[in-house]
Formats: structure tokens, sequence, C-alpha cells
């Protein structure tokens, strides 16, 4: 962690190009905006966002000619076209002495994209989705924010980055000092086997379960999903010992004897099996390879989930709650 305060004063002179307009891009754009700093977005010229960046008040030109004259060029586009978008605009565009930031260090941490020895290379990583960036900076608070240094060619690198994440509201809360492998194998790692991953299929499985000893899929779909709102919202709050203190002392009991019994030393040595899989760079190959293809297997496995029976059950639930809408996430996936 740091305790050094952040200002945006590093980059009050620059011009911040923003590379991608989706949700993590706008909410950067707009928050760098509301702090005073000078941002150009990038964008293709057919591309959606055009008119919408337009539209939010920003000068948006193609990406090869926002980066010629950014000083700093934020990348916030999908991992899988960062490889082209940097070879083709950026490379051959982007000034010497100029900063190139990443908010996902994945291309840079596995050979995707390898810098040009002229420039500074950072990292600024909000932990939350977009539209919760925006959300807290417009209140007067921030998400915080992991950087880092990955080539300091000015000597200036670290406080550009530091400013950059002031300007998105996250020295309002706390900056975490990492590197480019931290945070993409900690990232992969708490996606796949926590976050996406691990508890969508616990879900699928722990309704499986139910639905195949006879109960009703409605009441299987509030007990295994519908409810595990309420406990990840108090883990969010104060951690496990705040979600034990709000649940009754059967709940308590049943966590402490039933849960080991689902994820146990067996499931952990899985976990670190997947852990290495991020490590040594197969889940890089094998997803570079994967979207190169065409996504097939991607796009097979997507849509096994969305047949399952689960989201039938969910979906017409839902549809007699309205009062979910009111608290759906306003950002769409990338």
């Amino acid at each position: 962690m740091t305790d050094t305060p952040a200002t945006t004063a590093p980059l009050a002179q620059a011009r911040i190009a923003v590379i991608g307009y989706g949700s993590q891009g706008r909410a950067h754009a707009l928050n760098l905006k509301d702090s005073g700093l000078d941002v150009i977005v990038g964008l293709r010229k057919d591309g959606p966002s055009w008119q919408k960046a337009i539209e939010d008040g920003f000068a948006v030109a193609e990406p090869s000619a926002a980066v010629a004259e950014a000083d700093l060029v934020a990348v916030l586009t999908p991992d899988m076209v960062q490889p082209e978008l940097y070879r083709t605009a950026i490379e051959p565009n982007i000034k010497p002495g100029a900063t190139l930031l990443f908010a996902h260090g994945f291309n840079v941490h596995f050979g995707q994209i390898k810098p040009r020895a002229d420039i500074d290379v950072v990292l600024v990583a909000p932990k939350g989705p977009g539209a919760l960036v925006r959300r807290e900076f417009e209140i007067g608070r921030g998400v915080p924010c992991l950087f880092a240094v990955y080539q300091d060619t000015t000597g200036h690198a670290e406080e550009r980055a530091k400013a950059y994440a002031a300007g998105l509201g996250g020295a309002r809360a706390l900056l975490i000092r990492t590197d480019f492998k931290e945070e993409t194998e900690t990232d992969l790692f708490g996606e796949q086997a926590v976050l996406c991953g691990g508890a969508s299929e616990l879900v699928i499985k722990g309704f499986e379960t139910l639905v195949e000893a006879g109960y009703q899929p409605e009441i299987a779909y509030y007990e295994v999903l519908h409810e595990l709102k309420l406990i990840v919202d108090l883990f969010y709050e104060g951690g496990i010992s705040r979600m034990l203190e709000f649940i009754s002392e059967t709940a308590q009991y049943g966590d402490y004897v039933s849960g080991p019994r689902i994820v146990d030393d067996a499931t952990k040595a899985r976990m670190k099996a997947v852990l290495t899989d991020i490590q040594d760079g197969t889940f890089a190959r094998n997803w570079t390879e994967e979207y190169k293809a065409g996504l097939p297997n991607y796009k097979r496995l997507k849509q096994a989930d969305l047949d399952h029976p689960i989201e039938k059950v969910g979906k017409a639930l839902r549809a007699r709650m309205p009062w979910l809408s009111a608290t759906a996430p306003a950002a769409k996936p990338a």
C-alpha cells in the first residue's frame, strides 16, 4: 500500500488519450475530465461509441490520431484486441517519453505486447466495475486502485500512474502498489476460482442437487442463487465476521461443519492447479488460441450456461420481482 498523498498535479499539463469507451473507458474518461484533466477519446469512426463520447463532451479521434497527440495513453479496450491495437495504432504513433497505461496487465505480462523502450509503461486498476468507479466519484468517494510500474524511462512513471489514479477518484479511497505479474495472476485466479467460475459452478451444482432430490426448482433457485446476494453484501461490508454476525446460530453451525465438506483440501488442490495454469502461461495461450480460432469453445460453453434450467426458472421468478430492476448493474459487460 502507499500512504503518499496523490494528486492530479503531475498530469495537469498533459493530454490523456483514453482508447476505448466501454464500461471502464467511459468511467475513466468522465472522471478524469471532471478532475480537470485534458482528455481525448480514441475510437473507430464507425464504432457505436463515437457519438456517445461526443455527446458526453469529449474530443474524439481515431485511435492513431488520439495517440499521436497524447502524453498519456490509457488502453481500455478488451484484452484480446489490444495486441493488434498496439501494433497498428499505438506503437507507431506514441511520443517518446509518453506514458502507456493499462487497467489490466494481461498482455504485457504474457508478452502479447512488448512496449517500446522509450516510453513509460504503468498500470492503474480500479477494484470495481466502471459503473461503480463513476458512481463513487460522483458522490465524492472513490474506488481503491492498484497501481504498478513496468517500465520507467522518464523517471516520472510512478507519479503519473498515481496522478491518473487520483483523477479516477482512487486516491480518495486507497492506492495499493503492485506489479504487472501480481495484478494479472491474482485477477485471473479470482475470476476463475472464486468470483465467476467458482461461484457460478457452486450455485449450479447446488441447484441441481436440490432439484434432483425432488424439491421445487423455484425454491432451489431462491435458496442457492437469489439469497446469495444477502451473504455477499455482508462479506463486502465487513468480511466473514460480518456475515456470521447476521446469520442464525443454526446457519453458523452449518457453515462450520458443512462448508469444509464442500470446499475441502481437494478443492484447494484444484485451485492450485488453476493458479499454476495461470502462472505458467497455459491459460493465456489457450485463451489467445481460442480467440484466434473464432471462439468455438467459448460460444459452446456460454450457450450451455444460458440453456441451463436455472436460467429459465430465474427469468420467470425475476419477472415477479420488479424491484430488482432498480438495483441491477448499470454497466453491460464488455
